[in-house]
């Protein structure tokens, strides 16, 4: 029901066609033709484009002449193709780079695991082809050499054992070594050299391509320097008035409090001006998220300032303020999980009470604007806004006590989730914690490559196995075996596999992930087997090759290279320099002004005393048992006069991610290029600067 004819496949399929070559002659209208025409993705985007609509154009003939039958689509594998070489999916196409470049050195160690699996088929065919042994099923054992061998690659993947094993074991226990040693070889010891290998190899490309991004990275700075630049004396400088200029014209908009605590960043001298190697860390100190919060009248404050202000008014917003108000709410938040745990449904009404004045209180005590800007504050209005609304209906509906109690357990059992954050306060959890927050762009980079491999897989998959085998209910009497007599004995057709097919993308996609998880992948291999012939598992080897070996094993690489960094590096250089500068500022995120700071405005609006900072706040929470930083004479005291608090956001891209795995690699070339350069250098004033990119 849900397929669609021929003509609006074909216009689909133009349209985007249509759109890729737009975006080949937009790029080729603003590039130079010999950058153009050698830059590959190019090539490759045009080849792919052309390829398929040759094929359209010979398929939609085959379909039309009445050979619809013996149609093929050739082209469709090719998709992916697309997908990955325009520069909106650079990161998909650096992993894919980097895989390919893998590919080189892992496939020595490949050879190695299938010689040995290779040598122990024929031990194994030596030792019981003439034994007459037979699997449970009634299926011969190890008797033919191809079977033997796709078996034991299977006990690789661990997803038959100890089934492979028994008829043999039944028959002499000694049996059981020779799976014992094959297992100890090709699994735990093959197989975590291909893995070791694959890490290695992964890492060494990586870090080139992270070299070459840092160096034209360098470079493009080097360029701005050059035209920023003003001389004094012997030296080339940038001074506030043209760095100020220039942020100006980057998105986002910043205040010029935020411009200063970023000049003082770069301005490791404190001589009030940039030079080279101070400017070569703007590309990522822009990327360190500093927010900014103003310090501003609430309206409780402007509507009644006296209530406001007045001594009981002032208790209740410095206790909400207080951390202790913070781990009573968690408390109860416990608590409430228990209950509810328990089946305890008489206190639902008291948490779902207690939880609203929470709200209310930090409303009242730091204002809407700034209650909404906290994200757990949001999670909360809205969790607890919906049980307070469900309540209110099932009373005026009347509904039953169990279906009230129901509907406020689903929405009250969610706020166990700030719970999460209580795992943050502890150290040891704070590394993996962080591990999955800053994954999430990488994660993003690897699905994008497991789904063109699973595109690709599942298109070759449905022009091999489509309509093969199809779903009419589970074990359909009017219809058995899937509908095809050839699984009436197979284990596919007895385990309830019919649904697992290749007729319909989103089934193969399904199918595909049940093979990457890997257990009774072998299963859904024989099904296939039984409705065409042998031949079939090599595409399910290729698959498991090609996903769980490499791509899933890369990924490994990756996750554990971001773990080391996140459970060792809480903060990158720049991110402590910034929230330094900040300190010395004074504009710490909930810090008062210092004892004679200078006011600077005696008309001010904002009373500093009355300001208070959420304690379900990351930044208070972490600093807490921090002191305020050290004066420093280079920097001015901004604490009085300026309203506002700032703090940093721990956001990275995936490039800071890659940037920080090989910042140690990265400091020593850029050294080694420094003193090579510093070595033929004969202009005093350029010493040491433009030969630091």
């Amino acid at each position: 029901g849900w397929e669609l004819p021929i003509w609006a496949t074909m216009l689909v399929e133009s349209c985007c066609l249509a759109f890729y070559t737009f975006r080949l002659v937009q790029a080729a209208s603003f590039s130079r033709a010999e950058v153009f025409w050698k830059d590959a993705k190019n090539l490759v985007v045009m080849v792919v484009v052309g390829a398929t609509i040759v094929d359209m154009v010979i398929f939609a003939a085959m379909a039309g002449s009445g050979f619809g039958m013996l149609a093929l689509r050739c082209t469709r594998p090719l998709r992916p193709l697309l997908m990955v070489n325009f520069a909106e999916n650079k990161q998909v196409r650096r992993a894919v780079r980097n895989i390919r470049n893998t590919l080189k050195e892992i496939v020595y160690a490949l050879i190695l695991l299938f010689m040995s699996i290779a040598l122990f088929s024929l031990l194994a065919l030596k030792l019981f082809q003439r034994r007459s042994l037979f699997y449970p099923d009634g299926r011969p054992y190890f008797r033919d050499y191809f079977d033997i061998y796709f078996s034991l690659y299977v006990l690789v993947t661990t997803a038959n054992h100890p089934d492979v094993m028994m008829p043999a074991y039944n028959d002499n226990s000694l049996f059981a070594i020779f799976f014992v040693v094959y297992t100890l070889i090709c699994l735990y010891i093959f197989m975590n050299i291909i893995l070791a290998v694959i890490y290695f190899n992964y890492r060494e490309n990586l870090k080139v391509e992270v070299q070459n991004m840092v160096a034209v990275k360098r470079d493009n700075l080097s360029k701005a320097f050059d035209l920023l630049k003003v001389r004094e004396g012997d030296n080339f400088v940038i001074t506030f008035s043209r760095f100020a200029t220039l942020l100006d014209k980057i998105p986002p908009v910043r205040s010029e409090t935020t411009k200063k605590i970023l000049w003082y960043v770069l301005d490791q001298n404190g001589d009030n001006r940039v030079d080279l190697p101070d400017f070569m860390y703007l590309a990522d100190l822009l990327n360190v998220r500093v927010i900014e919060t103003e310090e501003s009248e609430n309206a409780f404050q402007r509507v009644m300032p006296g209530v406001y202000n007045s001594t009981i008014s002032m208790l209740i917003r410095n206790m909400t303020a207080h951390m202790i108000f913070r781990y009573v709410f968690d408390l109860l938040i416990l608590i409430n999980a228990i209950l509810i745990g328990l089946d305890v449904n008489e206190a639902e009404w008291f948490f779902l009470t207690v939880f609203t004045l929470e709200i209310l209180l930090k409303i009242y005590t730091f204002g809407f604007i700034r209650f909404i800007k906290q994200a757990w504050n949001v999670f909360d209005v809205v969790i607890i806004g919906s049980a307070l609304i469900g309540a209110v209906y099932e009373e005026i509906i009347g509904t039953s006590h169990e279906n009230k109690t129901m509907t406020l357990d689903i929405l009250l059992v969610l706020r166990v989730l700030r719970l999460v954050k209580l795992i943050r306060n502890f150290k040891k959890f704070r590394g993996i914690i962080n591990t999955i927050t800053n994954l999430g762009p990488s994660i993003l980079t690897f699905g994008g490559v497991l789904f063109a491999v699973y595109y690709v897989y599942a298109v070759i998959g449905m022009e091999l196995f489509q309509d093969k085998i199809s779903f009419f209910g589970d074990h359909n009497a009017t219809v058995p075996y899937c509908g095809n007599p050839k699984l009436r004995t197979s284990a596919f057709y007895a385990t309830g596999y019919c649904k697992n097919n290749f007729n319909d993308i989103f089934s193969s996609f399904v199918v595909l992930f049940e093979l990457m998880v890997v257990n009774q992948w072998h299963i859904l291999t024989e099904g296939f087997v039984h409705v065409t012939s042998k031949g079939a598992r090599l595409y399910f080897l290729l698959f498991h090759l090609s996903c769980v070996v490499i791509v899933l094993n890369i990924f490994t690489a990756f996750v554990l290279e971001a773990f080391i960094l996140e459970y060792t590096i809480d903060k990158t250089k720049l991110e402590s320099a910034v929230e330094m500068k900040i300190g010395e500022m004074g504009l710490k995120l909930g810090k008062k002004p210092r004892k004679g700071a200078e006011d600077g405005a005696a008309d001010a609006k904002v009373n500093h005393s009355m300001f208070h900072v959420d304690s379900d706040h990351n930044v208070l929470e972490e600093q807490t048992d921090k002191p305020d930083s050290a004066r420093n004479p280079n920097v001015p005291d901004m604490s009085g006069s300026v309203h506002s608090r700032f703090h940093i956001v721990k956001k990275r891209r995936v490039e800071d991610i890659l940037v920080m795995m090989f910042e140690d690699e990265l400091e020593e070339l850029e050294i080694m290029a420094l003193a090579a350069a510093n070595a033929s250098c004969t202009c005093p004033c350029t010493c040491g600067k433009k030969q630091a990119v």
